[in-house]
């Protein structure tokens, strides 16, 4: 039971962080009761509805994890491929952000008051950790690097207001991507690898917490003969 419980629990919050954790489907909990009480207000009303779209939305998402095979395996990248192609089509299902386009609202939402330009790009930073996303071409220390380069220029630290500033660090990003080889074009590959970064993460936080159960599990008197399981080998629909 110790294992079904944490395994349920962690695929619904999967699918969940995916979908309901958007700034325009944060509700208020609260208790309804059915027949009693005076008549629904208008914002009770709203707050029922909202409650409403939320909950249909997480139905279909779990719908769509009770008929696809999730297979735990952060190392084999097909089966992060195909754990990609269910978070997609759950997104595509209940019309939810795609990983580039929440991790867009992210930044917009935390940066929109950071004034300067080093807080900013820390902030960037600290977003793409808590994605589960990897600097592989370490693109941040170049970043920073032509940041220190403009703020020597200018002999201050560059505020984002600082059209001319911002237009010179704009122009050392520029040289920056070409250097790496990247190009507007190749975004939609960018994303696509995106997708697989998230998904790849996510899968090793599955594995941990159903070793993690396991574990649990076997140290209890009646489950210690028990020949231990692979996480890959482990079918999260028997759970849901």
């Amino acid at each position: 039971m110790a294992l079904a419980s944490r395994l349920v629990n962690k695929s619904k919050l999967v699918c969940a962080s995916q979908i309901l954790v958007q700034k325009e489907h944060t509700i208020l909990v609260r208790h309804f009761a059915k027949d009693s009480g005076p008549p629904a207000l208008k914002g009770d009303q709203m707050l029922k509805n909202a409650f409403s779209e939320v909950k249909t939305k997480f139905e279909a998402a779990i719908g769509i994890l009770r008929k696809e095979k999730i297979t735990i395996d952060p190392d084999d990248p097909a089966a992060v491929s195909h754990y990609a192609r269910i978070m997609r089509t759950i997104r595509e299902k209940v019309s939810a952000f795609t990983e580039a386009q929440r991790i867009r609202h992210t930044i917009q939402t935390e940066t929109q008051d950071i004034p300067d330009a080093r807080t900013y790009l820390l902030t960037l930073k600290e977003i793409r950790i808590k994605s589960g996303i990897k600097d592989d071409m370490g693109a941040e220390a170049m970043m920073m690097e032509a940041l220190d380069k403009v703020e020597k220029d200018l002999k201050k630290p560059l505020m984002r207001d600082d059209k001319k500033g911002m237009g010179l660090l704009m122009a050392e990003f520029e040289k920056m991507n070409k250097k790496l080889g990247i190009r507007k074009e190749d975004l939609p590959k960018h994303e696509e690898k995106l997708e697989l970064d998230v998904a790849k993460a996510q899968l090793v936080e599955l594995k941990k917490d159903a070793l993690e159960a396991m574990e649990t599990q076997k140290k209890r008197e009646e489950f210690k003969d028990e020949e231990a399981v692979e996480a890959k080998n482990l079918d999260i629909r028997n759970f849901l």
